[in-house]
């Protein structure tokens, strides 16, 4: 099986196509998260349940703080079992190694007697936490196992002890792969069985709805943006950087995005890295925003800037489809989305100069803002959430008859 077997992010789902058959309709799928903090991945799962998915869905989760599945309204059913497991893991020391990996062993044995495990026709983790005690929990099971992959698989991304869970645990006993760009899948498919199934999926990102005039804007100073999980990799530092020294004084730079898994100083520390830099007043922390959508048609340049590879920030996905004029790192999966100069600009990453120089153009040229976000609206493949939920019911259903 090679990289060229599986789907690009302009096609909806996986190999087989088709209707969802009756026997997905049927299947419980147990899907496994280890926390209901609101990350990427739980608010991914959240829109994509959201929109009543052609399948029986169940989500099990360790005892845990947060309550991001609430949003559920109750429409799905969720239970607990096992113990908590932590953030932090993989910038701990020995000890802290040693105490995650009794906490996984506990935890999957406590999600293979638990009694949804035992009645489901297939087991979805949705983390890579998740995916670590589910492959524990499903050895030895017939139960199909699948991995979603919004994380490169390297030991940067995942430390030391999660890439080597990864690549010699979690993905050699996977039955399927969903990944969310195809620079993601690439990073596993050295440890995967050649018959596993794969798809290219994007995660549901609840596309925002396009205004009727993309590119259009609010009265008022230039608004540059950023909306992402406050987190030292996710390269707000490098934007408020790059934003003073664009010297645009008229302009304001919103930064929108929680501070989970123990990232809360780091948000302390944007906020005086702006001081430093003299553009506090105009650098405006929003924290958590609900709704995306009124927020995303507010700015008129919207950025993603990691400092390392990006696998696929929904964020991208939001922007586009949202009609704003797209900054990117030249790296990753957005470039797989992004067509420089045609639907967005792609800067060298981590290259703040660059970036400053790419928000001055902006700023100084409304043609060209209104060029690109008319561009971005219009991109291939973007799917809505009930898509999304469609293309995994088929991925689903390969992997049952594959399996």
């Amino acid at each position: 099986m090679g990289i060229d077997d599986v789907h690009v992010p302009a096609v909806s789902g996986p190999r087989g196509g088709g209707d969802v058959t009756d026997s997905v309709a049927s299947t419980r799928v147990l899907h496994l998260d280890h926390t209901a903090a609101a990350g990427g991945a739980e608010l991914a799962l959240v829109r994509m349940l959201a929109v009543e998915p052609p399948w029986n869905p169940y989500i099990l989760t360790p005892p845990t703080g947060g309550g991001v599945f609430d949003r559920l309204d109750g429409t799905v059913p969720r239970g607990t079992t096992g113990i908590r497991q932590p953030a932090g893991v993989s910038s701990g020391g020995r000890g802290a190694t040693i105490a995650a990996a009794w906490r996984l062993f506990v935890q999957a044995a406590a999600t293979r007697t638990h009694r949804e495990y035992r009645q489901a026709g297939l087991i979805d983790a949705n983390s890579a936490r998740a995916a670590a005690y589910g492959a524990l929990a499903s050895r030895g099971s017939r139960k199909p196992f699948v991995v979603h992959l919004r994380d490169t698989v390297d030991a940067v991304a995942l430390g030391n002890a999660g890439y080597a869970l990864m690549s010699r645990v979690v993905l050699p006993r996977a039955d399927g792969v969903v990944a969310n760009s195809r620079m993601t899948l690439e990073t596993a498919m050295p440890f995967l069985r050649s018959e596993a199934v794969t798809a290219v999926i994007p995660s549901a990102s609840g596309l925002c709805p396009v205004s009727a005039d993309p590119g259009a804007r609010e009265p008022g100073p230039l608004r540059i943006g950023m909306l992402a999980r406050i987190d030292p990799w996710k390269g707000q530092a490098l934007l408020i950087e790059a934003f003073a020294a664009a010297a645009a004084d008229d302009a304001v730079l919103e930064i929108a995005g929680s501070a989970p898994f123990g990232h809360e100083r780091h948000a302390d520390e944007l906020r005086e890295l702006a001081e430093r830099l003299g553009v506090a007043d105009r650098v405006v922390m929003l924290g958590h925003v609900d709704d995306i959508g009124t927020l995303l048609v507010r700015w008129d340049v919207a950025v993603q800037y990691s400092t390392r590879p990006e696998p696929l920030g929904q964020n991208v996905l939001q922007y586009l489809a949202a009609g704003r004029a797209v900054v990117v790192a030249d790296e990753g999966g957005p470039v797989e989305w992004v067509d420089d100069g045609v639907n967005g600009l792609r800067v060298p990453p981590r290259d703040t100069v660059a970036l400053a120089d790419a928000l001055r153009r902006l700023a100084a040229d409304p043609a060209l803002r209104r060029r690109l976000a008319t561009s971005a609206a219009t991109t291939r493949g973007l799917l809505t959430d009930a898509e999304v939920a469609a293309a995994h019911g088929r991925f689903y259903a390969d992997v049952l008859r594959r399996h």
